[in-house]
């Protein structure tokens, strides 16, 4: 059976564009507009006594191209205000609507792993297609193959653009870069060879979820500056467990680049007490506390290329760093 095509609305470039933000992704939407060059459309959010939203677009957005900014992270508030969010534009004939997800939440669950277990990636993928979205803009999905969860157009930035020129004006000498998982060794692999160096790889087991069980590091660490990368950073168990084992084999320093700061549980406390020099992230998702080993890089600038970029209907590929 042939699967039928999906239609796509008309666009043009005299089609106004027009930026909204959900509640918890305010602090990061202002300042990607700010990088466009216009203020964030005017919206309000009603809740009722027992937690029921209702988000209102208090202008037109009729033959628009609308673009929601919302990172999905902790609560499901989150995703959800995107989803009503999708459907009010929708309704009010929002002529291409493209919801901005910095931080794709539920992508750790993009598998069936185990028998009787949600595919929350692929759900989520579903719920925003339904809602009305044509188009996904987003950040480094937790996997690639996430992508092929949606049938509308899906536009996967990569933080390269924003780390590598960060990590060229450190001028560390005899880097190695790391992977805290095998997993994670194409996400590595890519800053090895940019940088053109080494890479190596810190091969973990769990027993439980956010519990590492046992460590081991393959490939020679000594007398390195060592830089591990991931997508995201949790409860920090993993990088801070990745970083002492590198130190006891000889490492000079070791950091960690990790794109989207969930940090939860007792992660602030584990990155201070930790070997690492210093966490660097982007924000996707705001930090609930100050650390003195965390760098932020904002992503707002990115963002606001990607959009300028994609109501021009030009290539997104310009902003990937090229090898």
């Amino acid at each position: 059976m042939t699967r039928p095509v999906k239609q796509f609305p008309f666009r043009d470039r005299t089609m106004q564009v027009k930026i909204f933000s959900g509640v918890n992704s305010e602090y990061l939407a202002h300042k990607i507009a700010d990088f466009y060059g216009d203020p964030l459309g005017n919206k309000d959010l009603f809740k009722f006594s027992d937690g029921e939203m209702q988000p209102v677009i208090n202008e037109s957005v009729r033959g628009s191209y609308v673009f929601f900014i919302q990172s999905t992270f902790a609560p499901s508030d989150n995703l959800f205000e995107l989803l009503l969010l999708i459907d009010a534009a929708k309704r009010a004939s929002g002529g291409y609507i493209t919801a901005v997800i910095p931080f794709y939440g539920y992508a750790r669950q993009d598998r069936k792993d185990k028998p009787r277990v949600p595919i929350s990636a692929k759900l989520v993928a579903n719920l925003i297609e339904a809602a009305g979205a044509n188009r996904i803009m987003t950040m480094d999905f937790h996997a690639d193959q996430i992508q092929g969860f949606f049938d509308i157009p899906v536009d996967h930035l990569k933080s390269e653009a924003i780390f590598f020129p960060y990590l060229e004006k450190q001028n560390l000498e005899n880097v190695i870069f790391a992977s805290p998982d095998v997993g994670g060794v194409k996400r590595a692999r890519s800053y090895a060879k940019h940088f053109k160096t080494e890479l190596v790889i810190c091969d973990k087991h769990r027993e439980k979820a956010n519990q590492v069980a046992g460590m081991t590091v393959i490939g020679d660490v000594k007398g390195a500056h060592v830089i591990l990368v991931d997508d995201l950073i949790d409860t920090a168990g993993t990088l801070c467990k990745a970083s002492e084992i590198i130190m006891e084999k000889g490492a000079k320093s070791v950091r960690a680049i990790c794109t989207h700061p969930v940090l939860s549980g007792k992660a602030y406390e584990n990155i201070e007490n930790s070997q690492l020099t210093e966490l660097i992230v982007t924000d996707t998702i705001p930090l609930k506390q100050e650390s003195s080993k965390i760098k932020v890089l904002s992503c707002a600038k990115l963002f606001a290329q990607a959009i300028r970029i994609t109501h021009e209907h030009r290539s997104i590929s310009a902003l990937f760093v090229s090898e």
